[in-house]
């Protein structure tokens, strides 16, 4: 059992580094002057990159923080309105409709226990016979 543990372990070791390992064909540098070009070849999002201090820092094209800043502004205005409940006010059912739901469910549980005790007469007058 124990080799088998440690077989399985070293054929699931490669698969965990690479699910960790981000996509290595995803970015594309180019150098442009002083400074490089990202581009995402998945969402085609270019980055303006620079070298400090051996690191590359990388941030946002002017007009793609614009459209961040825009979701932003989406997704902050979605929020406020989901707050004020306007959603989960509509959601809930009217005392009507629970006063109907109760009461079908009361036909349903009278119905299923009177099948109950119908089978439950019927098996007091035909008993079993007894195999012992």
């Amino acid at each position: 059992m124990k080799a088998f543990v440690i077989t399985l372990g070293v054929f699931l070791m490669p698969l965990a580094a690479a699910a960790v390992e981000p996509d290595a064909g995803r970015f594309q540098l180019e150098k442009s002057g002083d400074h490089f070009v990202r581009l995402d070849r998945q969402t085609g999002a270019m980055s303006i990159c620079q070298d400090k201090d051996g690191a590359l820092i990388c941030r946002m094209a002017a007009d793609e923080r614009a459209a961040y800043e825009d979701e932003l502004d989406r997704l902050a205005k979605r929020v406020t309105a989901l707050e004020q409940g306007g959603v989960i006010q509509r959601a809930l059912p009217s005392d009507a409709e629970v006063d109907r739901s109760i009461s079908i469910m009361e036909r349903m549980m009278k119905s299923f226990m009177g099948m109950v005790k119908e089978f439950q007469a019927e098996e007091n007058t035909n008993p079993l016979p007894q195999k012992t």
